[in-house]
């Protein structure tokens, strides 16, 4: 695609109600100064076509809240995106999405406002949240020209900056899942990862106290800073 293909990119098409409700969605909040045990976070978990950036697509949406301190069971969203027919890739070995239930998912318009109600203006979590962001990000983009504004922390950063002495990293979720010794159940969907990453999220939350990063202001500069000197080089 050229650069005057991509500047003449159609809008997305939305009917009036769909256009309503986009206008209606809230703009994202800062990360402030108020308890951590006070903030509402949605921890999300995607599921995808594959891992291209700009290619692949969202296929399915899961998300729980943490809110109070604790996951809050009647905040829960799960949604599968109606997509075309395309070349299945090995991803579908490990989330189960076959051609059949992408057939009968909902409208990815519905499905992606229905999302952003869920979310209001909360911040984001998700494990490995770069690659979650970029894709969603991408998919309100393309179906709504919404810009994704919310704060979205990275769990899998989160994790080794308040456990260092788990020395793990490079870990995925089932190895800090492990490392806790979380009981979980079924993995590898969207709505069971996100599940897992907010039980694994509560401990950190924990941890993060006990280390007087108290607020959610504190934990994105701490997390920031942590980043920072692992990418400063070494001499």
């Amino acid at each position: 695609m050229s650069l005057f293909s991509w500047l003449r990119a159609k809008k997305p098409r939305l009917n009036a109600a769909q256009q309503q409700r986009l206008g209606q969605l809230p703009a994202p909040a800062a990360l402030g100064d108020a308890p951590l045990r006070s903030q509402r976070w949605v921890v999300v978990d995607l599921e995808t076509s594959g891992l291209h950036l700009n290619r692949d697509q969202v296929l399915s949406i899961g998300a729980v809240v943490i809110e109070d301190g604790a996951v809050d069971f009647s905040q829960m969203f799960e949604r599968t995106l109606q997509r075309t027919a395309g070349k299945l890739s090995p991803s579908v070995l490990i989330h189960g999405l076959g051609p059949s239930a992408i057939a009968a998912g909902s409208d990815p318009v519905d499905a992606l406002l229905d999302f952003m109600a869920f979310v209001g203006d909360s911040p984001l979590l998700a494990f490995h949240a770069p690659f979650d962001q970029h894709m969603l990000s991408r998919a309100l983009k393309e179906s709504l020209g919404y810009r994704l504004g919310h704060p979205f922390l990275d769990v899998a950063d989160i994790a080794p900056l308040l456990c260092p002495e788990a020395n793990i990293r490079e870990a995925g979720l089932d190895e800090w899942i492990n490392h806790f010794g979380l009981q979980v159940g079924e993995r590898h969907h969207a709505s069971a990862d996100a599940l897992a990453t907010a039980e694994l999220m509560l401990i950190l939350f924990s941890r993060a106290r006990q280390q007087h990063i108290d607020t959610p202001h504190a934990l994105h500069a701490r997390l920031s800073q942590w980043r920072r000197r692992k990418q400063a080089p070494s001499f």
